[in-house]
């Protein structure tokens, strides 16, 4: 529904009275319908525990007068005129009848033997009848003395019966004893279910008529002992009579009749020594009758806010035009200068102060306005002016741009080195020329597929995936920035051998990985066949120098008698030189084992410190020709690790040979051995001059050495440290150093620990 056609000016006038009435309608329906709700609600409450209420009094009542005969019984049964076995059969019939003259709903009491056979009843009927089989005379025996509602049987034909529902009773029996304290027999009683529906009808007939109430009375395992025709003897599966062993209440329920009702429920709990048989009383009326007094209250409260609501809007409506006139007024004034019929708006005494300040406000703003008209036209051209230098000068910037891409691209496409691009899930997203001659795919076939399923071997694929996953949770990674060596697979499935650069490039959720590979297939080839030939040479220089040192050895013991003093001293050179070839043959040797992977290593958990000790005996010749004090520093409780026995002396000893080289005559060379966070920690600590700084990033290549002219003043191969660090990777471990210009050295190697 469109609001303005009811509002033919669209002023604000008839908006105010719009939203008055709206306003007005709007708090009397919530009003109205909050007042509804809320006596609705106390209104059902209050008809919901009145039938609650009856069925309480209807459970109460049963309960109280089945104690009334619970009790009776049990004074009956205490009586000596009717348990002496001294008063005649005659007698206690007299008595029986007489007390069933007293209480009509007796129908039948009796004294049966403890054989079950019954002595004497009232009227006679039953005498001599076997009852034992009967249960309320075994309850009885058994101390439960109230037995629940059931059809007649060996009374069905003995008793009248005026109406064709079939006779039913509840059974109250107690045993009675001698003197001494013996069980004579069992008194019993069948009191008539028509005693119940008489309690029902003087509870309920006073309001059953005028307010369609129905009643029932429910036993244990939901039959119903009384109520309507339909549903007597039925069993109900109803919600009120599962929540009446919580207590008395009521609830909305359907039925199988397809109504629904409003229900009260009871359920009785006995009196006084009377346990009670669990009888629940349901209380119901139709819901629509029962609410009824609940739809007129609504209908009333709704035709009063109603006419309340209609009163409001005309009040509204009256108030609106009259606040509205000044400002339609302000609006018509304001109208004429915009057709520039005048320039100023005409204030009235009269109108609100409201009003007033607003049509100075509008004047002075008027003024400004024409004084800034022209201004803001001029400012116009000039913003026109800039917006179409600074597009200009975007166009460039966006062209140079585009040149720049252009050129990397061009550069990319034209590098001999393979170029690829990896987002961080793994995936190509880039992949140039080199790239298609190195591995066979071409760039659209890359692009798009993951990175392992390309180039990694299946081998590696593993590490890759976890190196992947790690680098994205962390942010961290050990390889960007470095050349590295690497094994990748092309299509045909060829694996070659690759240097590579990674790189992180990129900004926020666009960071890639770039990648430059360079294929080393023939480095590796002159690699291999230099290897060869080292260790060709070796082998065959081995054996002669074996000779020699040997026999130099000998002439230098003075096997071959006393030596001429210049022919010793050559003799000792040639010694000494000889001794260093030999070391320069074992450690190419040694080389050529770790690179071909052939060097073998019988690893078993050992002490360190008599691996130390040995190695610190092994140097402690040349250390005392240095004048090189050696010491050890050992943590206490012995110290395990895994390790082989004669590679990590061959360790320890190259890194104490090198300490006593490079130490002060008169210094001190130190070995220290921790324990540290599961890690086993070995440090030899000299006092020398220090590496330098330019020398420390290939310390641990082959043939590395400080001093490499030929002049150097420290002797050596510069294989030493580069056989300890693959040693001690072979052990799991890592070696690394500490070194400050003129403060000494320290090499700490770290070792799992045992």
């Amino acid at each position: 529904m469109n609001i303005k056609a009811f509002i033919p000016t669209r002023g604000i006038g008839g908006y105010l009275a719009v939203a008055f009435s709206a306003l007005s309608i709007l708090l009397t329906v919530i009003l109205v319908e909050v007042i509804g709700l809320s006596a609705a609600a106390q209104l059902k409450s209050n008809i919901g525990n009145g039938l609650a209420e009856l069925a309480l009094q209807t459970s109460d009542k049963l309960d109280r007068g089945m104690y009334e005969r619970y009790r009776e019984v049990q004074l009956m049964a205490q009586r000596k005129d009717l348990t002496s076995q001294e008063t005649s059969i005659d007698d206690k019939r007299m008595v029986l009848d007489a007390r069933q003259e007293t209480y009509h709903y007796y129908a039948w009491i009796g004294l049966v033997d403890p054989q079950g056979k019954v002595m004497v009843s009232t009227r006679g009927m039953l005498e001599g009848a076997d009852v034992s089989q009967r249960p309320w005379f075994r309850n009885a025996l058994q101390g439960i003395n109230v037995g629940d509602v059931h059809e007649a049987v060996l009374l069905a034909k003995l008793l009248p019966n005026p109406t064709s529902e079939p006779k039913r009773f509840v059974d109250v029996a107690f045993p009675y004893e001698d003197k001494s304290g013996r069980v004579q027999g069992v008194l019993g009683v069948h009191l008539s279910w028509q005693w119940a529906r008489e309690v029902e009808q003087s509870v309920m007939e006073p309001i059953a008529a005028r307010r369609k109430v129905e009643s029932m009375i429910v036993s244990t395992d939901g039959t119903v002992l009384l109520g309507p025709a339909n549903l007597q003897g039925k069993k109900l599966a109803q919600q009120s009579v599962r929540a009446a062993a919580d207590g008395n209440g009521f609830a909305v329920e359907d039925w199988a009749d397809g109504h629904s009702y409003l229900v009260g429920y009871s359920k009785g709990k006995g009196y006084g020594p009377y346990p009670g048989l669990g009888w629940t009383v349901l209380v119901r009326q139709d819901v629509n009758d029962a609410y009824e007094p609940v739809r007129r209250i609504q209908r009333t409260v709704l035709g009063s806010g109603i006419a309340l609501a209609l009163l409001f809007s005309v009040a509204g409506l009256i108030g609106a035009r009259r606040i509205s006139r000044p400002m339609q007024d302000l609006a018509a004034a304001a109208e004429r200068i915009q057709r520039r019929e005048s320039a100023e708006i005409p204030v009235e005494h009269g109108t609100y102060a409201e009003v007033r300040t607003l049509a100075g406000s509008l004047n002075a703003l008027v003024s400004n306005l024409l004084q800034k008209e022209s201004a803001l036209k001029e400012l116009n051209q000039t913003l026109e002016g800039r917006v179409e230098q600074r597009t200009r000068e975007l166009e460039h910037a966006l062209s140079q741009v585009r040149a720049n891409e252009k050129r990397i691209q061009t550069i990319i496409e034209s590098a001999q080195d393979a170029f690829i691009a990896v987002d961080l899930n793994g995936r190509i997203t880039d992949w140039n020329a080199a790239a298609e001659r190195m591995f066979g795919w071409r760039c659209d076939e890359a692009i798009g597929r993951t990175l392992v399923e390309l180039v990694v071997p299946e081998r590696f694929r593993g590490s890759f995936a976890d190196a992947m996953r790690s680098f994205n949770e962390t942010g961290q990674t050990g390889l960007l920035g470095r050349r590295l060596e690497r094994i990748v697979v092309n299509r045909k499935g060829d694996e070659l051998p690759v240097e590579v650069t990674i790189g992180l490039a990129g900004s926020g959720d666009t960071y890639f990985f770039s990648a430059f590979l360079h294929d080393i297939s023939e480095r590796k080839k002159v690699e291999r066949m230099k290897n060869e030939f080292i260790s060709t040479v070796s082998h065959e220089l081995r054996t002669p120098m074996t000779s020699i040192r040997a026999s130099l050895g000998m002439l230098a013991g003075g096997f071959a008698g006393e030596l001429p003093p210049d022919t010793r001293e050559l003799i000792d050179i040639a010694h000494v030189s000889c001794e260093r070839l030999v070391r320069l043959v074992n450690d190419v040797l040694d080389i050529e084992k770790i690179e071909s992977g052939n060097m073998e290593f019988d690893m078993r958990a050992q002490p360190l410190l008599p691996l130390v000790e040995q190695a610190v005996d092994a140097v402690r010749g040349s250390a005392d020709q240095m004048s090189v004090r050696l010491e050890v520093d050992c943590a206490p409780g012995d110290v395990l690790v895994n390790a082989d026995h004669d590679r990590m002396i061959q360790v320890l000893v190259n890194l104490l040979s090198n300490a006593i080289k490079f130490s002060p005559s008169g210094s001190a060379v130190t070995v220290r051995v921790e324990c540290e966070g599961g890690k086993v920690r070995m440090s030899v600590i000299d006092r020398g001059p220090g590496i330098p700084a330019e020398f420390r990033e290939r310390i641990f290549q082959k043939f590395a050495q400080a001093d490499s002219t030929d002049s150097r003043q420290k002797g050596g191969t510069g294989l030493g440290l580069s056989i300890c660090k693959s040693i001690v990777e072979e052990h799991g471990g890592r070696i690394g150093f500490e070194s400050d210009a003129g403060s000494g050295t320290m090499f700490v190697v770290e070792l799992p620990g045992v």
